[in-house]
C-alpha cells in the first residue's frame, strides 16, 4: 500500500524518529537502485510508494570474515510500519566452481530469488519477503530481518564449552533433526524446478524466537549438464560434515597435534571439495554411528557414488535417525 505523503517535508519527520541528519545536509530521496552505491545512510528509498530509511550496508559473515561489507545490501527501516528490513539491491557476478573434475558455471539472479521469495512465503525454514521494482525496473528484494546467529556461530558457540563426545550425545540428536528439516526445505524447492545455489553454514540463520533453521539468500543459480541439483547437494553435503565434526576437522590440525587418527587416513577420506577437510569423520570420532559416517563418505574424495537427488539423501538420514535419538 502506497503511503499518502512522499513529500520531502513529509518523509523527514518520519525518518526523524530514527535519524537526526547533520545540519545542513539535505535530506536524499532514491527511486533508483541501479548505482547501490549511493544509497547512503540516512538516505530514503521509495519503492511502489512505500518509504525506506536506509541505515548501515550488510556485513558478510563467511569464514570468519564478519567485517565484509555487502555493499548492495541494506540494513533499513520501513517507514510505513516502523520494522527492519533488509533491502538487497540488484547485483550481478559470475564465477566457476568446481566440485572433483566437475565445473559449474554460478551467477546472481534476482529473479531467481524473487520467485523463491514467492514460494516459500509461508514455510518456516526460509526466510520471507517480496520483491518491489525500482523505477528503473530493477528487481529489489524486500526481506524480514531474522534475529539470530548463522548456524556456524551457534555450533561455534557451543564448541566453546564442550568436547566432542559431550556435544555429540547432548547437542548434535536435535542439531540433526532440525538439519533434516533443512534438506526437505531444499528438497521442496528441487521439486518445483529451483534450487538455492549457494548453500552455507552461514546461509543458514537459527532463528531466537521459533528456534527454527532458516534459508537465506537464494539468489545464486548455477549451471550443470550432468546434475541439476548438484551443487545443492554438495552443499548439504559440506554443512553435514561440519555439524557432526562440531566444526571443520582440518588435515593440519590433526598432524600439528600428532593425532593419532594420523595413520588411519588415507586420501578418499579427505572432503571431496575441500582437500583439507576430513570427511571420513568416523576415523577421528570412533562413537560416529557407521549408518551417519556412511552419509558422510558420499561427500568424500573416495567416493564412487554420489546423490543426485535430495530425496536420497533424506532416505538415508532419517535412517541414520534412530541411532542418534537413541543415544540423545
Amino acid at each position: 500500500m502506497a503511503y499518502p505523503d512522499l513529500s520531502h517535508k513529509a518523509l523527514q519527520e518520519l525518518a526523524s524518529k530514527w535519524s537526526s541528519l547533520k545540519p545542513g545536509r539535505p535530506l536524499k530521496v532514491h527511486t533508483d537502485t541501479s548505482n547501490f552505491f549511493l544509497l547512503e545512510y540516512g538516505d530514503i528509498l521509495i519503492l511502489e510508494g512505500r518509504p525506506f530509511l536506509i541505515r548501515h550496508n550488510a556485513k558478510e559473515g563467511r569464514f570468519g570474515l564478519d567485517d565484509e561489507e555487502k555493499f548492495w545490501v541494506k540494513r533499513s527501516i520501513d517507514l510505513d510500519s516502523g520494522m527492519p528490513k533488509i533491502i538487497k539491491c540488484v547485483f550481478l557476478e559470475k564465477f566457476i566452481s568446481r566440485i572433483g573434475d566437475i565445473e559449474f558455471e554460478c551467477f546472481r539472479s534476482p529473479k531467481k530469488e524473487a520467485r523463491i521469495l514467492e514460494l516459500v512465503d509461508t514455510l518456516p525454514n526460509f526466510m520471507h519477503g517480496y520483491s518491489a521494482p525500482d523505477d528503473h525496473g530493477n528487481i529489489v528484494r524486500v526481506l524480514q530481518f531474522i534475529h539470530g546467529a548463522s548456524l556456524a556461530e551457534h555450533i561455534r558457540n557451543i564448541a566453546s564449552v564442550n568436547d566432542h563426545e559431550t556435544y555429540f550425545y547432548r547437542h548434535f540428536p536435535q542439531i540433526f533433526n532440525n538439519y533434516i528439516e533443512c534438506v526437505e526445505g531444499i528438497r521442496f524447492l528441487h521439486d518445483h524446478g529451483e534450487k538455492h545455489g549457494d548453500i552455507r553454514r552461514d546461509h543458514i540463520l537459527v532463528d531466537r524466537e521459533s528456534g527454527k533453521y532458516r534459508w537465506i539468500d537464494f539468489d545464486f543459480n548455477f549451471r550443470q549438464r550432468e546434475s541439476l541439483y548438484g551443487y545443492d547437494l554438495f552443499g548439504l553435503g559440506n554443512v553435514l560434515l561440519y555439524l557432526t565434526g562440531m566444526g571443520d576437522i582440518l588435515y593440519q590440525d590433526l598432524r600439528s597435534s600428532n593425532h593419532p587418527a594420523l595413520a588411519r587416513l588415507c586420501e578418499g577420506d579427505v572432503n571431496i571439495v575441500f582437500n583439507n577437510r576430513i570427511a571420513n569423520l568416523k576415523k577421528i570420532y570412533p562413537s560416529i554411528p557407521e549408518r551417519l559416517n556412511r552419509i558422510l563418505m558420499h561427500f568424500s574424495k573416495g567416493a564412487n557414488v554420489f546423490y543426485d537427488h535430495t530425496a536420497q539423501l533424506l532416505d538415508d538420514l532419517r535412517e541414520a535417525q534412530p541411532a542418534l535419538e537413541a543415544s540423545a
